[in-house]
């Protein structure tokens, strides 16, 4: 248990690295065209637990059903018990910067146009996905660093529908819809 703690701190200690290089470096360019096709959301479901909003995302910016793809944080979550939205969690944080979780890592692999960054506490791994992810619009909220969002949204992170009608007012205005 010992060691264990010991190999977690320099985890945690590896990620932070891993974090600050890619700040500091410049983001390569995602080539997807202008307009919204597909979104991308990092939820931290510690404090926001209605993920399922966000598939209004396809209603409001007339989208295909599988256009937006969901992903959820919890600081701990049990794998014997369902959850509607697939999740990744702190024991997820591998050497690196790497994220050893199936779900987060299909997450990864897809391009988009919008990565909604659904959270306003500074968290590891949470700020590891949003680097990670290929995204030509990243958006989040005010409490998080300015270095990991595009569009940043001075809203009540409890209330979405004020959030969905800002975002779609400034992505109109971005003339991305």
């Amino acid at each position: 248990m010992f060691l264990k703690g010991i190999k977690d701190k320099f985890k945690q200690k590896s990620g932070l690295k891993f974090l600050n290089q890619a700040l500091a470096e410049e983001q390569p360019p995602v080539t997807r065209s202008k307009g919204i096709t597909s979104i991308g959301c990092l939820v931290d479901l510690d404090n926001f637990d209605n993920a399922n909003l966000f598939y209004e995302f396809v209603e409001e910016f007339s989208l295909r059903p599988n256009s937006v793809k969901i992903i959820g944080y919890k600081s701990y979550y049990d794998k014997n018990s369902p959850y509607a939205t697939p999740v990744f969690s702190d024991k997820d944080l591998g050497w690196n910067g790497n994220v050893e979780n199936s779900y987060a890592l299909e997450f990864l692999s897809r391009e988009y146009d919008l990565l909604v960054n659904y959270y306003n506490e500074e968290n590891l791994l949470l700020q590891l996905m949003t680097i990670k992810t290929r995204a030509r619009v990243k958006v989040g909220f005010v409490e998080i660093d300015q270095a990991y969002n595009d569009l940043i949204l001075n809203t009540p992170m409890k209330d979405f529908n004020v959030f969905k009608k800002e975002l779609k007012k400034y992505l109109g205005v971005l003339n991305e819809i």
